[in-house]
């Protein structure tokens, strides 16, 4: 199954810099090892703002979930996700 996920990251004020930028990094291999792995198709930022949209593949909503709630920068997160499914008038068999 395709999900939409619109993450936004809302960095609280008394956050450690440190400790933030080591979660960034670990965020960062997370994200590069989902997306390897083909579970996380397409990452876009929301220019101007702390925001991406991507494009998840899994199986159903719970894998969805629990993909999400281990992201390093989860607790700091607002998110909102809308299922998918193929176009009947997309021109791509596979719509990657």
């Amino acid at each position: 199954m395709l999900f939409q996920v619109e993450m936004d990251v809302k960095v609280p004020h008394d956050v450690d810099p440190k400790r933030f930028e080591e979660l960034k990094k670990t965020e960062k291999a997370k994200a590069e090892e989902l997306q390897k792995a083909g579970v996380w198709r397409h990452l876009w930022r929301v220019v101007g703002h702390y925001k991406n949209v991507s494009i998840f593949d899994v199986t159903d909503n719970a894998e969805l979930h629990s993909i999400l709630s281990t992201l390093p920068l989860f607790p700091f997160m607002e998110m909102r996700v809308t299922p998918l499914c193929r176009h009947p008038s997309s021109i791509h068999e596979d719509d990657r």
